[in-house]
């Protein structure tokens, strides 16, 4: 059988094709359009993405049986508002993750409702990013618009409507919108009050393995697809992503270093770090997960290497940093180019080089920046195991993994096993394994991504080199709270 995932992403949607043994028959990349109405705006048109998803569908399985496409599933750009009038029109274009137009929205609900109602309700606290501060905006702003809405979706839960008729959701993908409530798996009715929406104007929630419903008939008779073709709600793409590196269960973790940087730790019980500091969502296998994010990781190296040194040549600039020099740097590297996240959540925070000497060498600074972003990332797994979640081990994936040096660097910072996977097509291979897990290929998450996740090397710690950052990292944590109050008063 064949089990079809759908990764929705902020640029492109990828689609994948994968047998049942887990083996990628095809891959399907279909672009559409980003538009930034205003400085800091970042919007979508619905439309173009199934208008997208149908192409990449058509595309993917033209060679294919089609009689043998038994599922599909998702993994989707999380926190995006999608709004529906009574006619199922879209009322207007979509507000992206990365908007920043809700600074105002995001102080109230921190500010007067408080981050300590704000946790006990849904776990999280507010971020310009979530969809609750969205929904606000338009409350505020578009009161027009606002008093239109019959259906509040996420932007992977439109491309399930239109595939099922199914107004649905999962709990990772809801986990992000700040109207959840994480440790009961229900809409937060206070939240629902606080935004002045009505619980029928959000969607029916599902674990991400469950089924959703079947195609629609002339979705079906579209792509020559069977009409019992199974939907699977999905996951948002970070959780899509961990199901698709094998990060399911209790401690497991996975750290992507893509342009911003992720830690992501799976755990059987759902917890709350004391500053929220982490974001604590459900997880796509059922259980719950915390996860940090950097907001300038492998992008910290491509600055340094392409703006900076103007060259390419990332290989060569490494050589020159040798074993020797691991733990051994004088110079210390902040890696926050754009404000950071987590742990900080501190949009002033700005990238700073501490700790230069006359014999401080261009490689030092190369070091630096690198050392730096496995520092911050520390910073994330810190909170975690101040939870009691015990990381023996991290999988490790995204463009930034493809450097051995830093991969050695992260081991030995973080002084634990990295192991890299086969497969690097995180959110769209996890959807399709939440695909064939809703058709009953395999009997669980945690069993599917057991059989189809294969590790194909590992990076161990040095005991020296380990013990040398363990010293290194006890300096690099000061250096932000010396600073921190500079921040906004340079800008």
């Amino acid at each position: 059988m064949y089990y079809i995932g759908v990764d929705l992403g902020t640029s492109a949607v990828k689609l994948l094709l994968m047998r049942e043994d887990g083996k990628i028959e095809k891959v399907v990349s279909k672009e559409y359009p980003l538009y930034f109405p205003h400085p800091g705006w970042s919007e979508q048109n619905p439309e173009d993405w199934w208008n997208a998803v149908q192409e990449g569908l058509g595309e993917l399985t033209k060679d294919c049986d089609k009689s043998q496409v038994a599922g599909i599933s998702f993994g989707g750009q999380m926190h995006g508002l999608v709004i529906l009038d009574k006619d199922d029109q879209v009322i207007r274009p979509a507000i992206l993750w990365n908007d920043g137009r809700t600074q105002e929205e995001t102080d109230y609900l921190n500010n007067e409702i408080g981050k300590d109602k704000l946790s006990a309700y849904t776990a999280n606290i507010a971020f310009t990013g979530f969809t609750a501060p969205k929904l606000l905006w338009v409350k505020n702003k578009e009161p027009e618009n606002f008093a239109r809405i019959e259906k509040i979706m996420l932007p992977k839960d439109y491309i399930a409507y239109k595939l099922t008729g199914s107004f649905c959701t999962d709990v990772s993908d809801a986990s992000g919108m700040l109207l959840f409530d994480v440790q009961h798996k229900c809409w937060s009715r206070e939240m629902l009050a606080i935004c002045g929406i009505k619980q029928t104007q959000l969607a029916t929630i599902y674990e991400s393995y469950e089924t959703v419903g079947t195609l629609k008939p002339e979705v079906a008779k579209t792509f020559g697809f069977s009409q019992t073709v199974k939907v699977a709600a999905g996951a948002g793409d970070n959780a899509a992503a961990a199901i698709g590196t094998g990060t399911v269960g209790d401690g497991m973790c996975n750290i992507s270093l893509g342009t911003s940087g992720t830690i992501f730790i799976s755990s059987k019980n759902f917890g709350v770090d004391q500053n929220n500091a982490l974001h604590s969502f459900a997880h796509a296998d059922g259980k719950y997960h915390l996860m940090g994010c950097m907001l300038s990781a492998a992008s910290c190296n491509k600055w340094w290497m392409e703006d900076v040194l103007q060259t390419s040549a990332f290989t060569a600039e490494q050589t020159a940093i040798t074993e020797d020099k691991l733990g051994n740097n004088h110079v210390y590297f902040l890696p926050y180019l754009m404000g950071e996240r987590s742990p900080h959540n501190d949009a002033n925070a700005r990238g700073t080089f501490i700790g230069m000497t006359m014999d401080t060498t261009r490689a030092d600074l190369y070091q630096a920046v690198l050392e730096g972003v496995a520092f911050a990332i520390r910073d994330s797994f810190e909170v975690a195991k101040s939870l009691g979640i015990d990381i023996k081990a991290s999988k490790i994936c995204g463009g930034g993994a493809k450097s051995p040096l830093w991969k050695k660097i992260f081991a030995n910072v973080l002084n634990i096993r990295l192991d890299v996977i086969e497969s690097e097509e995180g959110p769209g291979f996890g959807g399709a394994i939440l695909a064939a897990v809703a058709c009953n290929e395999y009997a669980s998450v945690e069993e599917a991504a057991a059989k189809l996740v294969k590790v194909v090397d590992s990076v161990e710690p040095d005991q020296e080199i380990a013990a040398r950052y363990e010293e290194r990292y006890r300096k690099f944590v000061q250096i932000y709270p010396a600073v921190k109050d500079l921040f906004p008063r340079i800008l």
